[in-house]
């Protein structure tokens, strides 16, 4: 039985419903599946017109106690009034359960994608993100997971080494390539030195950040964990080095205000993107068996996807070696 009819199969709309009036919220009828493939999220009609947005968690992933710590780091940000969208209370309890399946309620925030281009946003982005890590640096994490070499580096390769996913032609170059990465980002980790880790987002690219006419606010709290300051940054720059250290300066300007941001951080900006990379290429993997992520995803495992993957390590190889960016 593989992890897709142990779980998901068994998530029909009746169920999905159901669990969703069973905490008093009355449905009526509407459901529509959103682009979530790590959970399963849909977003849910009411008979009074609103929507609510209910969150099905992957079992097995995260224990009651991460899942319920995400909820709560949510839930401080909020009573912060750092815009965050944090799940719903009933009777207290924000981790409900369904037929085996663990769920949260949220309420719907729409929006946009921020316009990463506009000098003004970044700066607004930089003032909510140093007052989220503010609030995150004010206690540690006790349960969720911390980023790693190990954790995304290290792991991921030795799961797509250690099975059959890479093509024969193109194995060799896969592992030396990944060993010779591997030593590189401890090396910038090295140059780096002893960086603090804080509570995080987590996965802050900009899918994650919603804009609104009352400006952004972020969503998706599922992979929030212990890690250095810049995780929350540098997935909002692109473009080439002296484009990135343009936005990185508007995104601190506004940071800076609330946080203190420790320059060493930036030797792990293409550390960090590397690890990102190795451990995408594995979490593809790991979910090959779940038919959403074939749909999704029909050209993982293929020559092509391993040729293209090796080229951006190659790239990213490159990367490790070039200076950090510059700030003021």
């Amino acid at each position: 039985m593989n992890d897709f009819e142990h779980s998901y199969a068994r998530l029909t709309p009746d169920l999905i419903l159901a669990a969703v009036e069973h905490y008093g919220y009355a449905c009526n009828g509407h459901l529509l599946a959103l682009n979530s493939y790590e959970n399963r999220v849909y977003q849910i009609g009411l008979e009074d017109g609103a929507f609510l947005v209910a969150k099905f968690y992957r079992p097995e992933r995260w224990s009651d106690e991460t899942i319920l710590e995400e909820h709560a780091f949510a839930q401080e940000l909020v009573d912060h009034q750092i815009p965050v969208v944090a799940p719903l209370s009933q009777q207290g309890e924000t981790l409900h359960e369904q037929a085996g399946f663990r769920f949260a309620i949220f309420p719907r925030r729409g929006g946009r994608w921020p316009e990463l281009d506009d000098p003004d946003k970044l700066l607004w982005l930089g003032r909510y993100l140093g007052r989220l890590h503010r609030v995150a640096q004010s206690q540690p994490f006790l349960h969720r997971p911390a980023l790693t070499i190990d954790s995304f580096g290290t792991q991921s390769v030795e799961y797509l080494l250690t099975r059959d996913f890479i093509p024969g032609h193109l194995l060799p170059a896969y592992e030396t390539l990944c060993r010779d990465l591997l030593e590189q980002i401890a090396s910038a980790y090295q140059r780096a030195g002893q960086i603090k880790l804080i509570r995080t987002h987590g996965d802050c690219h900009p899918g994650n950040i919603l804009w609104t006419d009352h400006g952004p606010h972020f969503v998706d709290l599922d992979d929030c964990r212990r890690a250095p300051a810049i995780q929350d940054l540098w997935m909002l720059l692109s473009g080439h080095h002296q484009e990135q250290s343009q936005a990185l300066n508007e995104i601190l300007e506004g940071y800076r205000e609330f946080s203190d941001f420790d320059a060493r951080e930036l030797h792990l900006i293409e550390a960090l993107r590397t690890l990102r990379m190795m451990h995408y290429a594995a979490w593809l993997a790991r979910r090959r068996d779940d038919p959403a992520f074939q749909q999704a995803f029909p050209w993982f495992g293929t020559d092509k996807y391993w040729e293209e993957h090796i080229l951006s390590l190659r790239e990213q190889a490159a990367a490790l070696n070039e200076p950090t960016l510059s700030i003021m």
